[in-house]
């Protein structure tokens, strides 16, 4: 049983595939926050803006079979766009928790290729074709290898040089959203976040500077 908070087709907002079209699939519950505001404090990732709490969202629901979440996916790509490979990203909450060897191998099947956002604490299964890990706070990652590492900044008890050994091509900095979700522990306001952002990422080259696009732009 797969439950799936939501789904969509959007452009992809962030990092290395920003401005893709491609399906998100949003799936339900997290290992480092329950997503209710009463826990915020004492959860293991303390500034999540989104949303991952049931199945009610737009498309969401449970879906019994890999072929069955496979098909509702490959139902919200658009028909007759053959010049695109078509392409899913799911998301969370922390999609690892959920996603499994079926799925993809069901996705190949239609010709997708499977990206993945997860905060690199669960391990991953095989076949997935783009890795993108956002580590939250210094909990320890199971997943040290992929195509992105993409991580929120500034984070006290996450610095960017604990990661800039580990094996992944392309490594990100993403200005943290402070008008999404009050964080005590950071003391700037937006505008200071992406210039000290900015900053780093001038100084440490190996960085690049990721905005959230569809917020920039207005879209979801």
């Amino acid at each position: 049983m797969y439950h799936v908070k939501e789904a969509f087709y959007t452009l992809q907002g962030e990092g290395a595939q920003a401005g893709r079209a491609s399906v998100f699939c949003r799936f339900a519950g997290c290992n480092l926050w329950s997503g209710r505001e009463a826990d915020r404090e004492k959860a293991k990732c303390t500034f999540c803006d989104t949303d991952f709490i049931g199945t009610n969202g737009i498309n969401g629901g449970r879906f019994d079979t890999a072929q069955a979440l496979a098909d509702h996916i490959t139902a919200l790509w658009p028909q007759g766009a053959s010049h695109a490979v078509p392409y899913v990203v799911f998301t969370g909450g922390e999609p690892l928790l959920q996603l499994d060897s079926d799925l993809i191998a069901a996705l190949h099947s239609k010709g997708f290729e499977v990206a993945v956002e997860t905060n690199g604490t669960v391990p991953a299964p095989e076949g997935i074709d783009w890795l993108c890990v956002s580590p939250k706070g210094n909990n320890p990652l199971a997943i040290t290898q992929g195509d992105e590492l993409k991580l929120v900044y500034p984070q006290p008890d996450a610095p960017p040089e604990r990661f800039a050994h580990l094996a992944f091509r392309h490594f990100f900095l993403q200005p943290m959203d402070l008008s999404a979700v009050a964080i005590k522990h950071i003391a700037t306001d937006g505008a200071e976040t992406v210039n000290a952002t900015t900053a780093y990422c001038m100084a440490h080259p190996q960085w690049r500077l990721s905005l959230q696009t569809h917020k920039i732009a207005g879209f979801e």
